[in-house]
């Protein structure tokens, strides 16, 4: 029994694949939702939209502090591994879903797989580097997407033994979900967009988002990239975003903003973009792969590997810094070779986690 532990929509993207692989494979599994970010209910269209099944165990945990999130997730994931029988645990990233999950399922001394393992931003104020380095300290298995990761992961102590590198997930659910969203989306053709004629942003990190200073200086380098462009700047806005800019008073300016869209039409939003500016991990990857320019609205990043192939620049959020980096990304070639594998991640981690439930119940 293979237990796919998930409970944030991006976990939910990453993760459709190994599923997909295990129902190709045959291989018996459960999916649990920890309803970290929203319920199941919330979320049962994200699992419709992907063809996906329903979970099998659903925890419906809700937001909290990190600690009292964490904690009601360890209660519930401990509930469902101790009657499931569960032969290996596999999370993916560095969620509070991940945290939990490893540390329960080493408890109860159950093999854990993490799936995106050796991530590093080396920022430890980071609570994301936080999880995924105890994930990946206590995992048997780490499924790394990139040799980068998997150096990251042998300069930690590591055994060699322990990690596989698999490619990300993410490129097969690029490749996957690209074919379900020109079938079932056609979001430029109902609006006003060209393909290659606007910019697309997403930011919801804190640092990014909490601080006013912050947020007002990333607007002024988004209006300034209108202004100086002519071309729609399309903000889908999370909802944490649009509270802190009626909370600081902020006002939008010539960006047009959206209520966020869901993932197949904000797939095909990304994919014929002229630029994405960004703070997400998940969309620097995306981009990268998708062979559009990206500009990371970080001061650091634990995707190195989309800037290396000249995919995606820093830019933090500073006004100035923002345009500039804007500017160099809308020269570049979109010729750069996605660093992420051949998009067969979901078979590989699949294929190595049964390969150990036979080896262990031979033993």
């Amino acid at each position: 029994m293979i237990t796919i532990v998930l409970g944030t929509r991006p976990e939910i993207i990453k993760m459709a694949p190994v599923i997909r692989a295990c129902r190709r494979a045959g291989a018996e599994y459960s999916i649990l939702h920890t309803g970290q970010h929203y319920s199941y209910e919330m979320d049962r269209v994200f699992f419709e939209e992907l063809e996906l099944p329903a979970p099998d165990h659903n925890l419906d945990v809700g937001s909290g502090s990190h600690a009292v999130q964490t904690g009601r997730i360890m209660a519930g994931i401990e509930k469902v591994l101790a009657e499931d029988g569960s032969d290996i645990v596999l999370v993916q990233g560095d969620t509070n879903t991940v945290l939990a999950g490893a540390l329960t399922a080493a408890k109860l001394h159950i093999p854990i797989g993490h799936v995106e393992a050796g991530l590093r931003s080396f920022d430890r104020r980071m609570p994301e580097e936080i999880n995924r380095l105890v994930a990946d300290h206590l995992a048997e298995y780490l499924f790394a997407p990139t040799t980068l990761a998997e150096g990251n992961l042998l300069a930690e102590g590591i055994g060699r033994e322990k990690i596989f590198v698999s490619g990300n997930t993410v490129v097969d659910a690029v490749f996957e979900n690209w074919g379900i969203a020109k079938k079932r989306t056609g979001l430029l053709r109902t609006s006003s967009l060209l393909p290659q004629d606007y910019f697309l942003v997403t930011a919801h990190r804190a640092e990014n988002v909490d601080v006013k200073a912050r947020l007002k200086e990333l607007i002024v380098g988004l209006n300034r990239l209108h202004e100086l462009y002519s071309v729609p700047v399309i903000f889908p806005m999370h909802p944490r975003t649009q509270k802190m800019m009626k909370e600081f008073g902020i006002a939008p300016g010539g960006i047009a903003i959206t209520d966020p869209v869901g993932y197949l039409e904000f797939l095909e939003l990304e994919g014929n973009a002229r630029l994405v500016l960004t703070d997400s991990g998940g969309v620097q990857e995306e981009a990268c792969i998708l062979n559009v320019p990206c500009v990371t609205l970080r001061e650091n990043t634990e995707r190195p590997e989309t800037v290396d192939v000249g995919g995606n620049l820093l830019a933090g959020t500073s006004a100035d810094r923002i345009v500039a980096a804007a500017e160099k990304m809308l020269l570049v070639a979109r010729d750069w070779k996605n660093p992420y594998g051949d998009g067969k991640a979901g078979e590989r981690i699949v294929g190595i986690c049964k390969d150990t439930i036979r080896k262990t119940r031979r033993e």
